[in-house]
C-alpha cells in the first residue's frame, strides 16, 4: 500500500521564514505557557486557558471516528495487492504483526517499570477514581463483547465509539478486499477521502501552537513547575525506550541476517537526517528504497515491504501510544488493570495503521486508543500534547529504522539478499551510488 495514497504528504515543503515553520511556533508556545503557568497561575488555570487546549483536543476527536474508518479499510483492502507476490506478502505481514507486538510490549515493559507519570496530581479526583473502578467492575465480558456490535454503523460514527468503528471498518475492508478489481474504484474513493482528512488535520494543526499554549499553561499552573520533571522524564523514556527497541530487537534481527545494526544505521544516516528535518518517515520514501536496493535486497521485496510497512509496521508509533497511555492514566491517578493494558496492545495494534508520513497522525491514534481503554482518559491527552512534538521526530525514525531492517529480513528470508552488496555497502566507505560498480569490478 503506497503511503501516499492515504496521507498524500508531500515530500519536500519549501522554504519559510523561521517564525512561520509550526515546530518553532509551538516551541514559543510552550515556553510562554511554562512561563505563564510558572508565574502567573491563577491566570493560567483560568476556565478560558483550559478551554484553549481543551478545544484543540476536541478538534483531534472530531475526526478520530473517519481517519480510523478510511486508514484501516485502505489497509485491510490493499492487501490483495501483496496478494498478488503470494508468500512474500503474507511473509511481510507476519514480520510486521510479531515486530510491531514486541515495540507494544516494550513500551508497556518500561511505562509500568519507570511510572514517569505518577506525581503530576498529587491529589487525584478521588470520585472519579472510584467511579472507574466500579464502571471497571461492574462491566461484564459478555457486556463488553456485546457493546463492540452497533446497533448501526451510523450509531458507532456518531457516539466516537471507536471499537465498533473499528469493527466496521475491518468488515468492511475485508468485504472490499474480496471484491477484487469490482472494488478498486470504491478503495480509491476511501483512499482519497482519507486524503481530505488529513487535509483537515492539517488545517486543524495550525491551531497546535494555541493549543500548546493553552494546555502548557494550564498543566504548570495547576501542578506547579514540578510537572516540568514529569514531562521531561516522558521524553526521556521514550527516546531510551525507543533506542532500546532498535539496539536490541532490530540488532537481534539484524544479528539473525548477518549485520551490523550500527552499520546499519550508518549506512541509512542521509535518510535518517531527512527524517530529522521533516518529522516525517514518508519524507525518505524514494531513497530508502534505492538505497535498500543497492544493499542488496530484492527490488520486488523492497518495492512491497517498504511502502506496505509505511501502514503496518509503524514502531515507533506504537512505543510512543502504549508510553504515552499509562503515562496519562499514572497522571490522572488511574489504575489501568492488566486486561485494560492487553485491550491497549490489541487497539493500538489497529488504530496505528496509516499512522505515519502526517504531523499530528500519531496524536489521533493516542486519542483513538485511549477512548477505547476510557473516555475519561482523553482530557489528559492535553498534558502529553504540550510536549508531543519533542517525541515526533523519534517515533519517525524508528518507524525508518524499522522498515529498512524490515526489507533486508524479508529479502533473506526470501532467499533473494545479496550478501556480497550488503558487505561493501556496510563494512566500507564507499558512496552508495558505486555499490554496483564496486561489487562488479570487485
Amino acid at each position: 500500500m503506497s503511503p501516499t495514497a492515504i496521507s498524500g504528504a508531500p515530500a519536500t515543503k519549501p522554504n519559510r521564514p523561521w517564525y512561520k515553520v509550526l515546530y518553532v511556533q509551538v516551541l514559543i508556545a510552550i515556553i510562554i505557557g511554562v512561563l505563564v503557568g510558572s508565574f502567573a497561575p491563577n491566570f493560567a488555570t483560568n476556565e478560558w486557558i483550559k478551554a484553549l487546549g481543551d478545544g484543540f483536543i476536541k478538534l483531534i476527536k472530531m475526526v478520530i471516528a473517519p481517519i480510523i474508518f478510511c486508514t484501516v479499510v485502505s489497509g485491510i483492502a490493499h492487501i490483495q495487492d501483496a496478494r498478488k507476490v503470494g508468500r512474500v506478502g503474507i511473509k511481510a505481514l507476519v514480520y510486521f504483526e510479531i515486530v510491531s507486538s514486541f515495540a507494544l510490549i516494550l513500551g508497556l515493559i518500561m511505562g509500568n517499570v519507570f511510572q514517569v507519570g505518577h506525581g503530576i496530581a498529587n491529589k487525584p479526583d478521588a470520585a472519579a477514581v472510584a467511579g472507574f473502578v466500579k464502571q471497571a467492575e461492574g462491566q461484564k465480558t459478555v457486556d463488553f463483547f456485546l457493546n463492540i456490535i452497533p446497533d448501526s454503523v451510523v450509531g458507532g460514527f456518531a457516539r466516537g465509539d471507536i471499537l465498533q468503528v473499528l469493527l466496521f471498518a475491518i468488515l468492511f475492508g475485508f468485504a472490499l478486499m474480496a471484491m477484487g478489481e469490482r472494488g478498486h474504484k470504491l478503495r480509491d474513493i476511501i483512499d482519497e477521502s482519507a486524503h481530505a482528512v488529513f487535509g483537515v488535520i492539517g488545517i486543524v494543526m495550525k491551531a497546535a501552537p494555541i493549543g500548546a499554549f493553552g494546555a502548557m499553561a494550564y498543566t504548570i499552573g495547576k501542578f506547579g513547575p514540578a510537572a516540568l520533571t514529569n514531562l521531561f522524564g516522558l521524553i526521556v523514556l521514550f527516546y531510551a525506550t525507543a533506542a532500546l527497541f532498535v539496539i536490541v530487537v532490530l540488532g537481534l534481527i539484524a544479528r539473525v541476517v548477518g549485520f551490523n545494526i550500527f552499520k546499519f544505521l550508518a549506512y541509512l544516516k542521509d535518510e535518517l537526517l531527512i527524517v530529522l528535518g521533516t518529522s516525517s518517515s514518508e519524507s525518505a520514501l524514494p531513497q530508502l528504497m534505492a538505497k535498500l536496493e543497492r544493499l542488496g535486497c530484492s527490488k520486488s521485496v523492497v518495492g512491497l515491504v517498504v511502502p506496505t510497512g509505511y501502514s503496518f509496521n509503524l514502531d515507533g508509533t506504537n512505543i510512543y501510544m502504549t508510553l504515552a497511555t499509562l503515562f496519562i492514566a499514572q497522571a490522572l491517578g488511574v489504575d489501568l488493570s492488566f486486561g485494560q493494558q492487553i485491550t491497549i496492545l490489541l487497539v493500538a495494534m489497529l488504530t496505528s495503521k496509516g499512522a505515519s508520513g502526517v504531523t499530528g497522525a500519531g496524536f489521533i491514534t493516542l486519542a483513538a486508543t485511549l477512548s477505547v481503554v476510557d473516555p475519561r482518559l482523553v482530557p489528559g491527552m492535553a498534558i502529553v500534547f504540550s510536549i508531543d512534538k519533542f517525541m515526533s521526530e523519534v517515533r519517525a525514525l524508528t518507524n525508518v529504522t524499522g522498515n529498512g531492517v524490515a526489507a533486508v529480513f524479508v529479502s533473506w528470508w526470501e532467499g533473494e539478499l545479496d550478501h556480497d552488496k550488503m558487505n561493501v555497502a556496510l563494512n566500507q566507505k564507499i558512496d552508495p551510488s558505486d555499490l554496483e560498480t564496486a561489487v562488479t569490478t570487485g
